[in-house]
């Protein structure tokens, strides 16, 4: 008969399997918020851009989420998706030069991409989709839309404005994802309501992203605390479940814990997550009135050559097989 001891530890050693499990794939959970958002931005345009954007929804909510692929090939990809904004103060952070170049004559450019530049890569890729509304560029248009979505919603959560980003300094390690992927997972497709209004042109993006980042930093606290506060309510049994998913048993935050935390933060995650689909679409209209509001036709949806889509596919090899180049945020 088999010891006890031996039998505990394969119970300690299935469990560890499982949790490697859980952390090995939660980095992939956050695309459901990224194509989620994308998918939403499309339907707040006004009828001159829908008519282009809504045949070519599939592929503006897939690609949503290429920024994230690229951090496995790229090692500058990182620092465009977060801003660690404690590392300038307080809110309203006022020591930070919005400018880039009165930035890096501050801080030097090491240190800003040490601890990110989200809005100012904001910036680049607002002004290279309006570049490519001018040139009438279908193909960059939608690409460049895509991945501006991405950059743009990042700089909605709280956990990218943080240098705590994974609460790895206070023990809340896995935060990151519960907050933008387990919870909108949870909860975003049968409780939350996403058309909320249409597109309006942005007179100054870069002020509106700076303030979007701002608001994200200041929040960051309450994310941690709150969490921190909750986890004392739930033992580990309640605050934690197994869940079956694509076939493999992890290890998830309960739905029970979810909910409750969710309430705690009153709509929080919802507000910026529709605040996020708001801002992606009023950019898009943004940068097709600056570029003089050409006209668009609808595409093919195969428009893409045998190169783009072989860039595409590379993109998604190295997500499935590489490691994460930079920091994890998960």
């Amino acid at each position: 008969m088999r010891s006890l001891r031996t039998i505990n530890g394969r119970k300690c050693l299935l469990v560890c399997l499982l949790l490697s499990v859980f952390h090995s794939n939660c980095h992939s959970w956050g695309f459901f918020g990224h194509r989620k958002i994308n998918y939403y931005s499309v339907f707040l345009l006004p009828p001159e851009l829908i008519r282009f954007y809504k045949p070519q929804v599939d592929f503006i909510s897939e690609h949503a989420v290429d920024p994230d692929k690229r951090r496995y090939i790229v090692a500058e990809e990182g620092p465009r998706h977060f801003m660690d904004m404690d590392k300038y103060g307080h809110y309203p952070y006022d020591s930070i030069p919005h400018k880039w170049e009165d930035a890096v004559k501050r801080y030097t450019e090491d240190s800003l991409k040490k601890y990110g530049i989200v809005p100012w890569w904001v910036d680049v890729m607002q002004k290279r989709l309006t570049a490519a509304y001018k040139e009438k560029d279908s193909r960059k248009i939608l690409k460049l839309s895509a991945e501006l979505g991405h950059y743009i919603a990042d700089a909605h959560v709280p956990l990218h404005a943080n240098s705590n980003h994974n609460g790895q300094y206070t023990n809340q390690k896995g935060i990151h994802a519960f907050w933008e992927s387990r919870i909108p997972e949870l909860l975003a497709d049968n409780e939350w309501d996403f058309f909320i209004g249409k597109a309006e042109y942005i007179p100054d993006p870069s002020a509106y992203i700076w303030k979007r980042i701002e608001e994200s930093g200041a929040a960051a606290d309450t994310v941690l605390r709150i969490e921190r506060e909750l986890s004392r309510q739930f033992p580990a049994a309640q605050k934690f479940s197994f869940e079956e998913r694509n076939g493999l048993i992890i290890r998830q935050y309960s739905a029970a814990f979810s909910k409750a935390y969710d309430e705690k933060l009153k709509g929080m995650i919802l507000r910026r997550m529709r605040l996020s689909i708001y801002s992606i679409a009023s950019f898009w209209y943004t940068a097709w009135v600056n570029a003089g509001q050409p006209a668009l036709s609808p595409l093919d949806a195969n428009i893409f050559n045998a190169q783009e889509l072989t860039e595409f596919e590379k993109l998604n090899q190295a997500w499935r097989n590489g490691k994460i180049q930079g920091r994890e945020e998960d």
